[in-house]
């Protein structure tokens, strides 16, 4: 399964509703402290639940929200790519189209609810029956399947098997199911066995931030040879294999506690019919635990967590490599995202480019994601319009969108990192100069505005001409050799760019171009 879109509400610095659409490669730009990790933070909270590097608390609970006596975070994201079949209950194989948990657009959207930062409450919302007759069959145990059943003298082929006993009913009730989008809670009842089984079709998500913390406790994935462990444990083979383990061990203890109650037995009856063994559950041991302490070190044996960021990003970033071509050399068909925080961090901008080449190929794998934040101008710069998130906040409110070209209505990533940093360029200039000539605007755009002195520097003889500050600057962009007039100042620079963003947006709604 893939991500589609995500949702998030009252999370942090999101009080409304957002939403982010998603691409095999999704890159999210936009200033400071603007709320770009706060996605992928919020994206770790959703697929870990607290396990992961992030966990929510009630400090997470949007503080305007809060204010008005709403207290409850919502991240909801939509699935497309999903399994042709699943098992959901018993070990028979069924589809989310045939259970009727999809929604209109034929995605499986999961909502995840948390109540001032507690606990997740987790809602599927999809295209259902609302008809009383044949409603919330997903949360109905067997014996009340089988009551249905009976009272409608309906048939089923087998009415042992929750899945096959749904089917019969909604076929039955066929010509009046009533199909609502409706959010059905998979926390309450057998619903709650089917979250269970559905959870292991959910990508694994890995999260690598930036270098904000250092401390040797850090939950952070700062060694490949962890997220390793996470990915080798998901795997069926090895679940089996630890599975059987776990069943050994249970035996054996349930063995040793029989023999000491049978003791016990001979010295005080009472309190040894009193007693019983409590053994955790297969699916409840810490498996990742045992392993915590895998780790890379050098020939120096130091740690991966005591090297340089730049060396711990390059070997993560490897790892991320390795495991894609290995999951596809395996035929492994499990979904991974990975999400990297500010992948420029410590790097040169050689290895910048080179890092971002590596990610555009890593995203090119079956069933993986990547998400990155960036404020890196070079990796924008190698990225696609389609890969581009911005995120920007106006007096109305915060919001995400595609990023496309607002001016020059052309692939332009230099406006891009205008929009995105305000990075003022000498590129983007005469980009949007070259835009004003195309359309012969450039009279009209000088028409009542200052002038300036130039000093134009000539084979023979100099002489002195009178420019817009515009031209000033575009000619010492064009002309680096005439050192006989001021140099532009950044804030002229600018000022300039502002100006004729404005023009050319203002005469372009005026002739209708755009």
């Amino acid at each position: 399964m893939k991500i589609k879109s995500l949702k998030i509400k009252n999370f942090r610095s999101y009080e409304e509703e957002v939403v982010i659409d998603f691409d095999d490669l999704t890159v999210l730009v936009g200033k400071n402290d603007i709320g770009k990790s706060t996605i992928l933070e919020a994206l770790d909270i959703f697929f870990n639940d607290g396990k992961g590097t992030i966990k929510i608390d009630k400090s997470d609970v949007n503080v305007h929200a809060l204010s008005n006596g709403d207290n409850e975070s919502v991240i909801s994201i939509c699935f497309s790519d999903l399994p042709e079949s699943v098992i959901i209950d018993s070990d028979v194989h069924t589809t989310l189209e045939s259970e009727y948990m999809l929604n209109s657009d034929n995605l499986l959207e999961v909502i995840k609810k948390y109540k001032g930062g507690g606990k997740a409450s987790v809602f599927i919302r999809a295209k259902h029956p609302t008809n009383t007759e044949c409603e919330e069959l997903l949360i109905k145990k067997n014996s009340e399947l089988k009551r249905i059943i009976k009272d409608n003298k309906i048939e089923c082929d087998n009415c042992n098997i929750n899945s096959i006993m749904r089917k019969a009913i909604w076929r039955h009730f066929e010509d009046n199911l009533d199909l609502e989008d409706i959010d059905i809670d998979i926390t309450k009842e057998d619903a709650k066995k089917i979250w269970e089984k559905l959870s292991v079709y959910m990508p694994v998500y890995s999260l690598f931030q930036s270098d904000r913390k250092n401390s040797d406790g850090d939950n952070e994935v700062q060694d490949p040879l962890k997220e390793a462990v996470k990915q080798i444990i998901r795997t069926e083979e090895i679940k089996k294999s630890l599975a059987e383990v776990a069943k050994t061990v249970e035996d054996k203890l349930k063995e040793v506690s029989a023999r000491t109650l049978d003791k016990l037995k001979e010295m005080d009856s009472d309190i040894a019919t009193s007693l019983n063994p409590v053994i955790p559950k297969a699916d409840e041991l810490k498996w990742y635990d045992v392993f915590k302490a895998v780790s890379i070190s050098g020939d120096d044996h130091i740690a991966i967590n005591k090297r340089g960021s730049g060396v711990r990003r390059l070997i993560l970033l490897n790892f991320f490599r390795a495991e894609a071509e290995r999951r596809a050399e395996e035929g492994d068909n499990t979904g991974i995202i990975y999400a990297i925080e500010e992948p420029e961090t410590s790097q040169h901008f050689n290895n910048q480019r080179i890092l971002i080449d590596a990610l555009k190929k890593l995203a090119e794998g079956d069933n993986t994601q990547i998400v990155l934040t960036t404020h890196s101008p070079v990796i924008v710069k190698e990225l696609a319009f389609e890969n581009l998130r911005l995120i920007y906040e106006d007096k109305n409110g915060k919001y995400i969108k595609s990023v496309e070209p607002s001016v020059l209505q052309y692939p332009s990533l230099n406006e891009v990192n205008y929009v995105a940093y305000g990075e003022a360029t000498t590129e983007y200039h005469d980009e949007l100069y070259g835009f004003l000539e195309f359309h012969q605007w450039v009279q009209g755009y000088k028409d009542g505005k200052k002038q300036v002195s130039y000093i134009k520097d000539g084979k023979s003889q100099s002489k002195t001409i009178n420019l817009t500050k515009t031209e000033y600057i575009r000619h010492q962009i064009h002309h680096p050799e005439n050192t006989k007039n001021p140099p532009f100042t950044r804030k002229d620079l600018k000022d300039s760019i502002d100006n004729m963003r404005t023009y050319i947006r203002q005469r372009a709604v005026k002739e209708g171009i755009f």
